[in-house]
């Protein structure tokens, strides 16, 4: 097992807001523990989206025992969560991922009655809406794979129950980036990923379960498609999605193909690509280096994700307490606070706020204006006063979800097509 590789970490960066340090201390104290706590060392995995050295740094200081990180790309993420139950204690991975992984019995049920603040958590992750008006996007939505009937259950419950999956952490609604620098006009839909006014300057990311819903979101706006359900194709609508990707691919529209976070940073900030699909932080990640990146609001919504933590199913005893321990200090603000700076959101998005300025909140949750700078964790200026977010608010931004990750009925099929339209 390797250990992610540090990145820059000032905890004068992380605290330098107006009250947060106070607002922190005021706090509930996590429970405490006694002297063998030093001796716990728990294992997680996932992507590295959320595996961060600074999160098993502050675990440290606040919980005492260690938290030993590995980040993965999302296939391999899967494959282990898959293969091999012995090699961690915690997976923190994506809903999509959790719907192949549950089935083969490595995770074990988690009891809601031992989450704090399981009041709290957003009705996205309990029964798929927002707001009780909110209409349930498409795809694989966490709330579908969220909860089990009992422990031991190998199939999802229709509604909430007293056992979870995985308990929620972190989520966001993803659109394409662009580089209106080297555009030079407005852009209003998916369809322009394949507009041919950016052939060889346009890339798509080749996780398969991913790239699928950006391309559906494409072809209908394209109006090629019409899908009876994005997230649960027909082979019908598979082919006939490959084969307008295909056309495409084999004119030249595309110049790569990427797997992670640093080869989407750095083909949109050499400027080799100019639209593409993107995660947030890999925009915050160009913003910091100050080149112009957007992550554009589309007319047709955005594609959505979300993950949580998930235990293994021989994790047992004080470490098990343990784990239960990190859990609620993860949802108890100071992760979420972290987290929002690089533009996502927390499942439990209230306590992120003790954790950030009023100046903070207001442009990563509220979609006002910034009243001053808005750096990431690092220390890095992503905007200045007078910005607002792309795309607003909380409620504007995951309230216009089209569609979620998905893992479809016809999923290897998918997948066989898929890697076809890689090799094209």
């Amino acid at each position: 097992m390797t250990t992610i590789s540090k990145v820059r970490y000032s905890r004068r960066s992380l605290l330098k807001t107006g009250g947060a340090a106070l607002a922190a201390s005021a706090l509930p104290a996590p429970m405490v523990w006694g002297q063998e706590t030093k001796d716990i060392t728990l294992r997680q995995f996932g992507t590295g989206v959320s595996n961060l050295n600074e999160v098993a740094q502050k675990v440290k200081e606040d919980l005492g025992f260690t938290l030993e990180m590995t980040a993965l790309d999302s296939d391999s993420v899967t494959q282990r969560a898959a293969t091999q139950p012995d090699s961690f204690d915690i997976a923190d991975i994506e809903y999509w991922i959790c719907k192949k992984v549950w089935p083969t019995g490595n995770l074990q049920a988690m009891d809601v009655s031992k989450i704090r603040r399981y009041d709290q958590i957003v009705g996205i992750f309990k029964d798929g809406k927002l707001t009780p008006e909110s209409e349930i996007a498409q795809g694989t939505a966490p709330h579908t794979v969220g909860f089990i009937p009992e422990p031991g259950a190998t199939s999802f419950a229709d509604e909430q129950t007293n056992w979870m999956t995985l308990i929620p952490t972190i989520y966001n609604a993803d659109t394409l980036g662009i580089r209106p620098d080297l555009i030079g006009r407005p852009i209003n839909n998916w369809s322009e990923l394949l507009n041919p006014e950016f052939a060889g300057k346009a890339s798509i990311l080749d996780i398969s379960s991913i790239g699928i819903m950006d391309m559906a979101m494409v072809c209908e706006s394209m109006g090629e498609i019409q899908y009876g359900d994005k997230g649960n194709m027909t082979r019908e609508e598979i082919d006939a999605t490959f084969a307008i990707f295909t056309e495409a691919k084999r004119a030249g529209q595309f110049r790569a193909f990427w797997k992670t976070f640093d080869e989407s940073v750095n083909l949109m900030a050499s400027g080799e690509v100019v639209i593409q699909s993107m995660w947030s932080p890999a925009i915050t990640a160009v913003k910091s280096r100050g080149i112009p990146c957007v992550y554009q609001p589309l007319e047709e919504g955005y594609r959505s994700w979300g993950g949580g933590i998930g235990l293994s199913k021989s994790l047992s005893g004080m470490e098990l307490d343990a784990a239960y321990e990190y859990i609620n200090w993860y949802l108890d603000g100071w992760v979420g606070g972290f987290l929002m700076r690089q533009g996502y959101y927390s499942a439990v998005p209230e306590t992120s706020k003790d954790y950030m300025t009023e100046n903070e909140w207001g442009y990563w949750f509220e979609g006002k204006e910034a009243t001053g700078e808005i750096t990431n964790p690092f220390g890095d200026v992503l905007a200045q006063a007078g910005e607002v977010r792309d795309g607003g608010s909380f409620e504007e931004r995951m309230g216009s979800v089209a569609c979620w990750n998905a893992v479809m009925d016809e999923n290897q099929y998918m997948v066989r097509k898929w890697n076809e339209f890689i090799a094209a």
